[in-house]
């Protein structure tokens, strides 16, 4: 699973950072997290891909959804002719169907938008689920998170073959997916006789803009990666209460309740343009797992929980 970060500023550009997208690979499938103006050229320029399948937004302001109208047409005239599914808060899709079709155009391949409650399962993937979760903004939001499932256990190649006497084979791939195989003497292998306990997938949750809330230290719990809102240091901690943001305080008092491995902050103001170490040193104070601002282009790759 590889992250790009595709934009990270907060609601007003600078040269350094453009607005919210991130960008998603899981094992050749992308999915884009908001796509805010200007996306497809960071898409280009970062060499992330086009063949995005699943686009999902948290909630309206222009820095996370602007981008879309480009995006839907340069695919247009790149012959795209797979369908696209656009997820997004309740009560959202008139609005960003308007994206779809604005200046009155019409795309050549399917754009489905769908409404998805917060608590609900947006995508039911092969192996995955992507699901919501409410935020706190100033406007109807809500985060994502991609929930990964269990992976079989290991097999214990040595116990098989020299233990059990298991011919390298077939055999071992239906153990492994759960299936009891019978032997030539007529002995009966069940899986659990050679496959461990199940082992966890992977958690990635990505907040869009928030305040801190429970609701996010719930979905995190234990993720490998939380992207989360912390668009102002704590001395802007009033400004952020105003606009309905978190302080990379607050970001970080989320993550070490959530006990996740990793906090990458996001969504940083302007103000911060010059230097963003203030927002990441204040992190780093308070959670201390591995800790970051990424810059635009950044790409993180998310193992295995058990990965060595």
């Amino acid at each position: 699973m590889r992250v790009t970060f595709l934009g990270t500023s907060g609601a007003v550009p600078t040269t350094e950072r453009a607005p919210s997208a991130v960008l998603v690979n899981r094992e050749g499938e992308r999915m884009l997290f908001d796509c805010g103006e200007g996306t497809q050229r960071q898409m280009m320029r970062f060499n992330t891909g086009f063949n995005v399948s699943h686009l999902f937004v948290t909630h309206l302001h222009g820095d996370h959804i602007l981008g879309i109208p480009g995006l839907i047409q340069s695919w247009d005239f790149n012959d795209r002719d797979a369908a696209l599914a656009i997820h997004v808060p309740p009560g959202s899709k008139k609005h960003i169907k308007r994206l779809v079709h604005a200046g009155g155009y019409d795309p050549s391949y399917p754009v489905n938008i769908h409404e998805v409650s917060p608590g609900s399962t947006a995508l039911d993937g092969e192996e995955f689920e992507v699901r919501t979760f409410k935020t706190n903004h100033r406007t109807r939001s809500q985060g994502y998170a991609i929930v990964e499932d269990d992976r079989p256990g290991r097999f214990d190649r040595e116990k098989a073959e020299e233990e059990l006497g298991i011919p390298p084979g077939p055999m071992y791939g239906r153990l492994h997916n759960g299936e009891a195989v019978e032997l030539d003497d007529g002995r009966v292998i069940q899986p659990e006789q050679v496959v461990g306990d199940p082992r966890p997938g992977r958690k990635l949750v990505y907040t869009g803009d928030t305040r801190p809330v429970q609701a996010t230290v719930e979905m995190a719990e234990d993720a490998d990666l939380l992207i989360h809102d912390a668009t102002f240091a704590s001395d802007e901690s009033g400004r952020a209460r105003q606009t309905y943001h978190s302080t990379a305080r607050e970001a970080a008092d989320v993550a070490s309740r959530a006990n996740v491995k990793r906090l990458a902050l996001t969504h940083i103001s302007s103000r911060y343009a010059g230097d963003a170490s203030p927002i990441e040193r204040e992190a780093q104070e308070r959670f201390h797992g591995e800790c970051f601002v990424p810059s635009d282009g950044q790409k993180v790759e998310v193992p295995f929980p058990d990965a060595e």
